[in-house]
Order: structure tokens, then C-alpha cells, then sequence
């Protein structure tokens, strides 16, 4: 996302006034966290960019982000059906945990907040709940023993990690967090049968992802707009629209919705029939454990549709799209593969490359 300069030409009076009301409310906390996420929100909308907001409410970058997608995640439950007590609970606290059902669906996120709610789950907890339910729900048929429970989505998480164990005690440990979740008794019958059942089902590893990242400035190329062959006439000139560059990866965008991105030549991207590039948080990427998570550009070629074990697939998951890795052929239609995975080049000081005479000394 494009951070907006903040106090837009065309903001009224009124929108300011309203603007400077919600970074008091802020400052001095008042409300719940939810009408924190709120009013960041409406505050990010109006031009005011996560500094700017920092600077004037002390509310940090990264903490804004959780508020913000987590009162979304909340407004959501009610619609999904969740219990009045839960949205009581997630009300006061609990914007970290709610932060990570953010993938889910409207109705999975109901479903999840209760299953964390019921068993008092920590963060950790709730993102491990979030990625059990969401690998679960693209079964076209369900596993055998297994019902379409939250709870027995974690239990049949629980009961495929622990048949890749051979350690006893930590395929013991796994075994009695199933049955902790499991909601159906065919479930727990599943379950129970690793107690007596010690064959290892081996585990494939999950690939590596493609990253690539920018290293020089000549890596960077800049995109020019063509005015067109002479010759050509003041209004030909003047019809050019203005290319303003968005960070991290100079993208440019004209009026209207194209957009277009720079990127090198290299081998695997001109190999590609049918690339397009998505923008997105590294937090969204599976297998990551970032601490600070930033912008990534994909590539996905839309023309390699068919799975293979050592690459990554954009799905749709419930109308949105998603990322996924599957250890076999899965039974959802596959969009396209990720051939790149590109992080900004990291620039120590980004005026200081603008001037030609600083770099050479």
C-alpha cells in the first residue's frame, strides 16, 4: 500500500477537524482497541501515513497494522455468527490473536475466535488454529473420522503432525492436543488409534521460496513515458501523463488503473508466458517468521498451472487470493506458479544516492 501525504490539498475543513479529533482520541486512548483500528483506519484513508500517525499518537507502524486489520477481523465475527461472550472477550483484548485469523473466512473467523476463545489460546496458538483451519477447509471430502468442526480441523492437524513423529514424547504431546480439540468422537477415535498405532507416515519438506532481491542501483531500472515520434505538437507533449515512482520497487502508475513495474531480465522471468506481478506483506507468505515483516513483490506466472512438490501456487481461498505450498496434488484449481519472490534493494540513506558527487567520494 502507497502511503498518502499526509493533510491532502483537497481535504476539507470538516474532514480535518475530524482528523485531528480521532489522533486526540488516540493519543490519549481513549475507547477500546477496536475503535483504535477504526479510527487508524479512516485516519490512513484521509492521507495520513503510518509516521505521521506515529508522530502524533505514539501508536508504532507495525502496532497500527495489527489494530487495524484486527477491528476488521472483529466487525467480521458478529456476521460470521459468533457468540455474544466472544465478542465480548475480543471487545477489550486480544487484537494479536484476532490479528491472525485475518486469511480466514467470515464464517472460519467466527468459528476460530471461538475455538480460541473456549480454550484461552495465546497468539501462537491461534496462528497455528488459523493455518490448521484454513489447509482443512480445501478438502472437497472431508478426512475419514474428521467432521467440518473448527475443532477438528486442529485435531486433524494435530494427528497428521504426530504421525511424522518418532519421537514418543513429543508424538505423545501431539496426541493429547488433539484430543484437547477434537469435537466429534470420530475424531477422537482417529486419535486415540496412534496410541497403538506407531507406524511414521515420512513428511515432504516444504521448498524453499523463490527470493530474489536487488542488490544495485543499475538493478533498478526507471520506466519513461513516449510522447511519440516527431512530429509532434505542445499538446502532444503536454498529454503525457505525470509518472510518479512508488517504493519500494518503482512502480509506476498512470491515470486509470494499469500500473507497471521495472524489473531485470533475468532468466526465469523472460522464460515466463504470462507473468503478472502481486504486491503483498511478507507476513502472508507461508513458512515465514519474520519479526519485521515488509513489501514483497511476486511474479506468478499464470501459465504454469500444473502442480509439482517443489513449488509454490496462488489458489483462490474463499474468494481471495491466497499462497500455498501442497505436499500432494490438491484438488483445487491452481492459478499460476510464483517464479520470484523480490524484496527492495535496502538503501542506507535514499537521498544520499540522488547525489552523484556523494556517491563517487
Amino acid at each position: 500500500m502507497t502511503d498518502l501525504p499526509p493533510n491532502p490539498q483537497n481535504t476539507d475543513n470538516a474532514a480535518l477537524d475530524v482528523a485531528q479529533e480521532l489522533l486526540r482520541k488516540l493519543r490519549q486512548k481513549q475507547g477500546n482497541w477496536v475503535e483504535w483500528g477504526v479510527a487508524i483506519a479512516h485516519l490512513q484513508k484521509a492521507g495520513f501515513n503510518p509516521q505521521d500517525i506515529f508522530e502524533a499518537t505514539g501508536f508504532e507502524p507495525i502496532q497500527q497494522n495489527q489494530v487495524v486489520v484486527g477491528s476488521q477481523v472483529y466487525n467480521s465475527l458478529e456476521k460470521g455468527g459468533a457468540s455474544e461472550s466472544t465478542r465480548s472477550h475480543y471487545a477489550m483484548r486480544g487484537s494479536d490473536v484476532l490479528y491472525e485469523l485475518r486469511l480466514l473466512s467470515q464464517e472460519e473467523r467466527a468459528a476460530a475466535a471461538e475455538l480460541t476463545f473456549l480454550h484461552k489460546l495465546d497468539v501462537d496458538e491461534a496462528r497455528e488454529v488459523a493455518k490448521a483451519i484454513k489447509e482443512f477447509s480445501r478438502f472437497r471430502t472431508l478426512p475419514e473420522g474428521f467432521s467440518a468442526h473448527p475443532g477438528d480441523a486442529v485435531a486433524y492437524h494435530t494427528w497428521k503432525l504426530a504421525r511424522q513423529i518418532t519421537d514418543l514424547q513429543e508424538r505423545s504431546r501431539l496426541i493429547a492436543k488433539g484430543l484437547r480439540f477434537a469435537h466429534s468422537q470420530t475424531a477422537r477415535k482417529q486419535i486415540e488409534q496412534l496410541l497403538t498405532d506407531f507406524t511414521v507416515v515420512p513428511k515432504r519438506p516444504a521448498p524453499l521460496l523463490p527470493f530474489y532481491r536487488l542488490e544495485s542501483e543499475e538493478e533498478l531500472p526507471r520506466i519513461v513515458p513516449v510522447a511519440g515520434e516527431l512530429p509532434l505538437t505542445a499538446n502532444d507533449l503536454k498529454a503525457v501523463p505525470l509518472v510518479t515512482e512508488i517504493v519500494p520497487f518503482r512502480i509506476v502508475k498512470f491515470t486509470g488503473e494499469q500500473a507497471w513495474v521495472p524489473l531485470p531480465g533475468w532468466q526465469v522471468l523472460l522464460s515466463a508466458e504470462d507473468p503478472v506481478v502481486i504486491l503483498s506483506e511478507s507476513d502472508r507468505l507461508p513458512n515465514q517468521q519474520q519479526s519485521q515483516p515488509g513489501q514483497v513483490l511476486l511474479v506468478v506466472d499464470r501459465a504454469q498451472r500444473q502442480w509439482d512438490a517443489s513449488s509454490y501456487f496462488i489458489v483462490d481461498n474463499s474468494g481471495e487470493l491466497d499462497i500455498q505450498w501442497f505436499e500432494t496434488e490438491p484438488e483445487i484449481p491452481l492459478l499460476g506458479r510464483i517464479i520470484i519472490i523480490l524484496r527492495p534493494k535496502k538503501i542506507l540513506d535514499e537521498e544520499l544516492t540522488k547525489d552523484s558527487w556523494q556517491i563517487d567520494e
